[in-house]
């Protein structure tokens, strides 16, 4: 050993063999189905008749893996590892049978030639597991099915974390993604007091599936400026020739790991959490490495051809059979695995030992460190509702009271965060800054920045939907508890990542071993119905219809007409578990419509008959009248009334929806009523007029099933401006004006009767019209109406 080499001999061979053996097993998992080791000249019946699956990453990614291992063992870390590239969970999945943590939650894949059989037969076939990293996968908190999101779970996973290391290999195609690439600026947002680490490691291979990547074809220089650009040291690990870059790779570890601890040795001794200057590594290694050459001529390793299987074994072509098997026999198994198939016992010494393995760790299986929060009574932050409607309040900031103290009782708890992308304040939740800053690591300006605060609790000072949803996510799946506070419009943002969580959290439901986590929860203001100055940009209810599509036993969809229902619905929410949650609340001044015992109760039953609104009481209704969202109840309420002033005989009934999954059959979702229930809420035949606070069709997608077909849905239907609230309301035709005529139009036996009461309503559409032009603002009897009991008519 030379005074610059960092690994000896011995250590160098024992790098050498456990990187060979993760290969083999990388190798054999995409290809074989028989004969393991090989002890058999390779037969066409050993293999796989359809070869899925990715190689290009798996060298490296089984290279980052394996000198991490001798760094936990080396400096004793506590560390977790997230696999960014993607379709490389095969290395993953190897590295975690070669430590044992995988035979321990899968006793069938045992360790010996038979469990190997199994592991190889898994991967990629039907009935077993995917080609990436997923909730099956040991150690993982990352999804790997789509690329972006590594950096920013990481992030997630390591605050308040303070002795945690989270290593993340950033794939060079992946970090030409908007999440990653926002995600580099994480490490503004890290306190290295209370706080863990993350150590990036790009992983410059230079290809994704069939083109370069950017950042494996600019200069090194240019590479370099960009990462110190963005705050980080980077240290370059680059070769090919493996023993050369095995000291190499050994040598940047320890100095990273050093780095970090000396950063937070300083930070935790002298009170000083100004933000240093993080250690990352960029590791450049050739695609596909130490597989085949070249195939037919043409160079594979090094090349996006390197990307899934390198050879076609089924392509027909002579000679590939022993071109596969030259590869798989050039990793010499014989040498690492022993006559039962197990590593050899040399070997076994070389990775960490219990939780510290990765594969292991409680930190990669949140439940296992999940706390109850403390939570303070809702009903003491109840709204005073003497009479329905007698009172206006803003029902966020009505919640905001409770999130404050929320946030107070669980500091010393270090285990609950809010998240946004700069949008608390707005969205009127404000009263959390009396109990904790905004995060921010820089330099804080007392003139200008009063919020600010090294270490504050409330993530929302990057303007990026999708770091806030990334870092939430990794604050979850290792033990905490948190909400996303968000503009209704701008969370479509982070569709794609809810729909990974979803899939995430429907997978970890089927695997005992996986422990619940706090639920996905967010809180959705700024909503469609009155954006006075935004306009139509800011405009879209549909994260409603993709959430609702998610696996029914995962989702929920709560939209509170009121404060003391928003208090309800949010304490329920965020003490559940194992559930993506949507609120959809007010932050304008409206109507208080239940004190807090009937507001318990209604959100209890997630719907219901509200008969202080109905005049149908001992009789069948002429039509149901329902409602859904804070703006769709205050103008069914209005619209009724209208009807009860006019047609005084007509029988009607008002149902409230706060859970929208109670129209769904009970069949198809937890919540659903039977049709027994909904009947009774709904009728069989008379006219349903649903005022609903989304798109139209999802309600309709919801009911289709159910035996009342009389359903007449008004919603959202992309119709907006910059107008007044009313007005937007009108344009949707979801105004009391809309409303009343469309529930005289569904009730023949009014004959002819109703006419001047539909001739009233257009002219008062026209007037409405008239008066926004003039005077900018809605008429005052839409500005200033009350519930007075139905008597009143506007």
């Amino acid at each position: 050993m030379s005074k610059k080499d960092s690994l000896t001999k011995e250590q160098l061979r024992a790098v050498d063999a456990w990187w060979r053996a993760a290969n083999y097993l990388s190798a054999g998992q995409l290809y074989l189905l028989d004969n393991p080791l090989l002890r058999q000249p390779l037969q066409p019946e050993h293999l796989k008749q359809h070869i899925v699956g990715h190689w290009g990453t798996c060298p490296g990614q089984n290279f980052i893996y394996t000198h991490l291992n001798r760094a936990i063992v080396k400096y004793d870390l506590d560390m977790i590892y997230l696999c960014g590239p993607g379709h490389g969970g095969n290395a993953v999945v190897a590295q975690d049978y070669l430590d044992g943590s995988y035979s321990e939650i899968y006793p069938n894949i045992s360790q010996d030639v038979a469990g190997m059989k199994r592991l190889f037969r898994q991967f990629s076939f039907p009935g077993g597991i995917p080609c990436h990293t997923a909730p099956e996968t040991p150690g993982s908190i990352n999804e790997g099915g789509e690329l972006g999101y590594s950096l920013a779970h990481a992030f997630g996973a390591v605050m308040d974390n303070p002795g945690l290391i989270a290593a993340c290999v950033v794939g060079d195609g992946e970090a030409e993604t908007g999440p990653l690439a926002a995600a580099w600026h994480s490490n503004k947002f890290l306190n290295p007091i209370t706080d863990g680490a993350v150590l990036p490691i790009l992983h410059l291979n230079g290809f994704k599936v069939s083109n370069p990547t950017i950042f494996a074809r600019i200069s090194h220089e240019e590479l370099e400026m960009f990462f110190k650009g963005c705050g980080w040291e980077p240290r370059f690990v680059e070769g090919d020739e493996p023993q050369s870059m095995h000291q190499k790779m050994a040598a940047a570890l320890d100095w990273a790991v050093r780095e970090i601890q000396r950063i937070q040795e300083y930070a935790r001794s002298s009170g000083d959490a100004a933000r240093p200057r993080w250690p990352m590594i960029v590791l450049r290694t050739p695609k596909g490495w130490t597989g085949p050459k070249e195939v037919d001529g043409k160079i594979v390793e090094g090349s996006w051809r390197a990307h899934q299987a390198p050879i076609p074994v089924h392509d027909g072509r002579p000679g590939r059979l022993e071109q596969l098997e030259a590869w798989l026999r050039s990793y010499h198994p014989e040498e690492l695995f022993d006559e039962n198939g197990a590593l050899i016992p040399s070997l076994q010494d070389f990775a960490p030992r219990g939780e510290r393995r990765m594969g292991a760790n409680p930190h990669a299986n949140g439940g296992l460190l999940l706390r109850d929060l403390r939570i303070p009574d809702f009903r003491e932050y109840a709204q005073e509702v003497p009479r329905p409607g007698a009172v206006e309040t803003e029902d966020m900031a009505v919640l905001g009271g409770y999130v404050r103290d929320l946030m107070s009782r669980n500091l010393a708890g270090r285990n609950f965060r809010i998240f946004g992308p700069d949008e608390t304040a707005s969205n009127r939740l404000e009263q959390v800054f009396q109990a904790s800053g905004r995060r921010w690591a820089d330099e804080i300006d007392p003139e200008t920045d009063s919020c600010l605060s090294h270490d504050g609790r409330v993530m929302d000072a990057a303007l990026s939907e999708h770091l806030c949803q990334g870092w939430l996510e990794g604050y979850l799946l290792t033990g905490r508890h948190g909400f996303f506070n968000s503009y209704e419009a701008f969370i479509r943002i982070v569709d794609s990542m809810v729909s990974q969580h979803a899939k995430w959290l429907k997978v970890c439901r089927q695997l005992p071993w996986r422990q619940s986590i706090a639920s996905l929860n967010y809180v959705l203001a700024s909503n469609v119905w009155q954006q006075d100055h935004n306009g139509f940009t800011h405009q879209d209810p549909g994260f409603l219809d993709h959430v609702a599509n998610k696996k029914a036993d995962v989702v929920r969809l709560y939209l509170p007409p009121d404060a003391n229902c928003l208090l309800s619905c949010f304490d329920h929410c965020i003490q559940s578990r194992n559930q993506i949650n949507v609120m959809i609340a007010s932050k304008l001044p409206r109507p208080q419509w239940l004190n807090m015992e009937e507001a318990i109760k209604h959100c209890t039953h997630g719907i219901g008959i509200w008969q202080w609104a109905s005049n149908d009481q001992g009789h069948e209704p002429d039509a149901v009248l329902a409602c859904c969202g804070d703006t769709p109840t205050l103008e069914t309420l209005a619209a009724v009334t209208i009807l009860r002033h006019h047609l005084p005989d007509l029988k009607i009934r008002v149902v409230n929806v706060v859970d929208l999954m109670k129209l769904q059959p009970h069949t198809e979702h937890p919540h659903g009523l039977t049709d027994e229930d909904y009947d009774a809420l709904f009728t069989t035949d008379a006219p349903i007029i649903f005022a609903f606070h989304g798109y139209p069709t999802l309600v309709h997608e919801l009911t289709y099933r159910r035996h009342n077909k009389k359903l007449h849905v008004r919603g959202y239907k992309e119709e907006g401006t910059i107008t007044t609230p009313f007005d937007m309301r009108v344009r949707n035709d979801i105004d009391r004006f809309h409303l009343v005529m469309d529930t005289v139009k569904r009730l023949p036996q009014l004959g002819n009767s109703a006419a001047y009461l539909i001739q009233e309503m257009k002219d008062k559409l026209v007037e409405h019209r008239q008066y926004i032009t003039t005077h900018g603002q809605d008429m005052p009897e839409v500005r200033d109406w009350k519930w007075n009991g139905g008597k009143g008519i506007y």
